[in-house]
This record gives C-alpha cells, structure tokens and sequence, in this order.
C-alpha cells in the first residue's frame, strides 16, 4: 500500500486525508496537536474553526453556495459532515463548531489505513508524496523549512477573529430574533441602534486602543477579514452599508427599519453562545468589553472569547505551484488550503480535496485532473496558480474569476443562476469520464 505524507489536519488536510483513504492509501497524518498549539487554536480535535462556524451561503446563485455544491457532487467528507452539524442560521450553513471537529476527527480515525503522528512537521523530504496543509498558521520551524525550499520570501497578512458573547447575557427587551429578509426561521439576534447610539459607537470604536502588532512595521489586512475599527476608519457610514446595515430587517417594537443593526450568529445548537457577525476585531480585551457593550443589548455582555488578530502565512502561488497546487519544482509535493493562497473555509476544503485526487492520479500515472475555470473549484485553483505574483493576494470564492458567458441576462441572479447549472454541468461531465 502506498503512503502519503499530509501535514497539518485542518479543513484541507483532512479532506485531502479522506479523498486519499477512500482511493486505498496509507495516510500519515501530521498534526501538532495537542502536544502543541499555535495562538489561535485551543481545539485538540481536527478540522478546528478558528474564526468564524459559518461556512457562507447555501444558495446556489451564491459563490460559496456553488462550491459547496461542487464539492458534494465530488463527495467531499467536510461539507457532509457540516450539513450534519448545521445551526440555524437563515440562507447560511453554519456548524456547532465542536460537534463538526469532533465528527470530522471521528469519521477519519474509522479508517485502518490512516496513521495519525502528533508531532510537529519540521523536514520536507521532497522524495516522499507529501501535502502540505498547515494552514495560515504554519510553525516557525516548517515556514523556514519551505522559504530554504521554494528559494522565496513569504508573503503575509493579519487575520482576525471576533469575540463570542454568552446569550443569557444578551438583554432582550431591546435585542429581538429575525432575518433579513425574512429568510430562515428567525435565527440571527438582532440590537437595533437609532444615530445617536450608532455615532456614540462608532467614535468610541474609531478612537479604541488596539494591540501593537510586533511581527511588522507595515501590516497588511485582508480585505475578507477586516477588523471593524479598521473598517470604521474608512468612513462613518461605511459599517451601515456594511455588516450593521438595517435594510431589510424590521424591528417589530416600531414596525420600522433602524438606523443600524448589529446581528448576532449562534456557534452551538445549545444556544448557548453567540459570535457578533463582521465584528472581527484587535482591540484591547478591555477596549472590547467597552466598547462593544455600548452596543443596545450587550451592556452587560459576558464574553466568552474575545476578538484576536493573528499572522496568516500563505505562499507565492503564482511563482510556485501550477493548477493542480502541484509545487513546480518538486511534483512529489502538493499545497493545500490558505497556505497555497485560497481564501476562506470552503475554498480550503476545496484546495484539500483537489490535492487528494490529483495525488492520487499522480502517483497512478493518470492525468491530473482541472475542473476548470467553468467551475469556482477550478476557477480558485486556475486564479492562484496564473495571478501576479509580484502583487499576489489570496483569494476567496467569487463570480469575477469564473469563465464568463456570452449572453445578456435581466439580472446578476440570473446570470449566477446560469453559471452555477454549467458548473455542475461541467463537474457531472469530468464525473463520467
């Protein structure tokens, strides 16, 4: 039975994992948990949500709505563990995220032909079959390792979380239940705020103290993963046509829309705990305790965790590996998951399980397989592997790179709607052969 080394079991690694023990493999497994944990993971299980416990979108005219179903028709493990898992939360997939890391864990140890080492992956020996999948926050030893390997600097960016708050401590004679747009079952918390609460927010969040970033002089930030006060800079209404807009909630005390609106987001089907959407942040922990109470319904908010920026490692993907995250110069060696440039929880899965298959293949002497860019999983992998790389930034799931199609449509939903059939019309396509 032939081996395959993967290192790091995040969402790519254990997809990747997974698509490679079902095809008959020996996996050997790398994850440096629970022996050690980098700043943002306190999870021992695989597959850890560091950030958000939504997966975005379920529509299909959505880009994150057609890579998941991409991704189930290609049998992906994560997206079935995750519709497994799901928590309400209108048109959205979100998990418990505990229940999924322990589900994703529980499915791959069934497998015998999987080894699983807790040690921390420090060598590349670029003549074993190896995927590399250790995520934004690759060890110190590893990234050293790569940048003597590939010959090139890292490139970076700070990535940040936003705080969870416990919902008993959520003052519901302002805070109400509902969707916008009436989509979903009533799952988001809402606290409406009329000007005079929004403009006493906005100028507390703009002037709070936030936590000196000691890795570099000139921070870069993700436009994917903005933290709020960096957002709020930008303009006083910028966060209203945000992630505070009211449009298309009703408050149901006025029967009227609100100035703005903060929405909370459950993390578990207990109800217990509840994250504050968009609210990634690098303020102070006590800047956070101050401020964000100002918000109607968090005054007397009990934190459960507090908002955290953290460095995020990714590779020059355009200048190192090819569309079927194949590093050029060692074909023994994949890339997969925001290490190789994609952006965001599905993308991740997506990268994982195209680096199973074409390992796979590879080792078989079979064509490697590219979905192509008619598809968003092939259209991620096409956008990372051709972008340039000499102002190269990761990519999340979007329209913009897919094929476009020559042909006028009433609207973008309609045209969306079209992409996503060929899309899947595609994936059936390369299924049968």
């Amino acid at each position: 039975m032939q081996e395959v080394n993967i290192v790091g079991a995040g969402l790519a690694g254990c997809e990747a994992s997974y698509q490679l023990l079902i095809r008959g493999y020996k996996v050997n497994l790398y994850e440096m948990k629970p022996k050690k944990f980098s700043p943002a993971h306190k999870n021992p299980n695989f597959a850890e949500l560091v950030c958000s416990n939504s997966l975005k979108s379920e529509e299909i005219n959505t880009s994150s709505g057609l890579l998941k179903s991409e991704l189930t028709k290609l049998g992906s493990l994560l997206i079935s563990v995750a519709k497994k898992t799901k928590v309400p939360a209108g048109g959205a997939l979100a998990v418990d995220r505990e229940e999924f890391s322990k589900s994703v864990t529980e499915e791959l140890k069934k497998f015998k032909n999987l080894t699983i080492i807790n040690e921390e992956f420090t060598k590349i020996d670029v003549t074993k079959p190896t995927i590399i999948a250790t995520g934004p926050l690759t060890s110190e030893a590893l990234c050293n390792e790569l940048k003597n390997l590939l010959g090139d600097e890292y490139l970076y960016f700070f990535d940040a979380i936003a705080p969870i708050v416990n919902f008993n401590s959520i003052n519901f004679d302002i805070a109400y239940f509902a969707d916008r747009y009436g989509k979903g079952n009533g799952d988001y918390i809402n606290l409406p705020m009329n000007k005079e609460e929004y403009l006493k927010f906005y100028n507390e969040l703009i002037n709070a103290e936030t936590v000196k970033l000691k890795d570099f002089e000139n921070t870069k930030v993700f436009e994917g993963c903005m933290p709020v006060e960096v957002m709020a800079k930008r303009g006083i209404d910028t966060l209203r046509y945000g992630m505070l807009k009211p449009v298309g909630l009703i408050n149901p005390r006025t029967n009227k829309e609100d100035y703005a609106v903060v929405q909370l987001r459950r993390e578990t089907n207990n109800n217990d705990l509840f994250n504050i959407v968009g609210f990634q942040t690098n303020l102070t922990y006590p800047e956070q305790k101050r401020v964000f109470r100002l918000i109607p319904g968090l005054e007397n908010a009990e934190f459960y965790r507090y908002g955290v920026m953290h460095r995020n490692t990714f590779i020059n993907a355009p200048k190192n590996i090819n569309k079927f995250y194949q590093l050029k110069k060692y074909p023994n060696i994949f890339v997969a998951g925001q290490l190789s440039g994609v952006e965001g929880y599905i993308e991740s899965i997506s990268s994982g399980l195209m680096c199973g298959i074409n390992m796979a293949n590879y080792l078989e002497n079979k064509p490697l397989i590219h979905f192509s860019n008619k598809t968003i999983i092939g259209a991620l992998s096409e956008y990372i592997s051709t972008a340039n790389e000499n102002n190269f930034q990761p990519m999340n799931s979007n329209f913009g790179i897919v094929a476009k199609i020559n042909e006028k449509f009433k609207n973008k939903k309609d045209k969306n709607t079209k992409i996503a059939e060929l899309s899947l019309k595609t994936i059936d396509e390369i299924l049968k052969k």
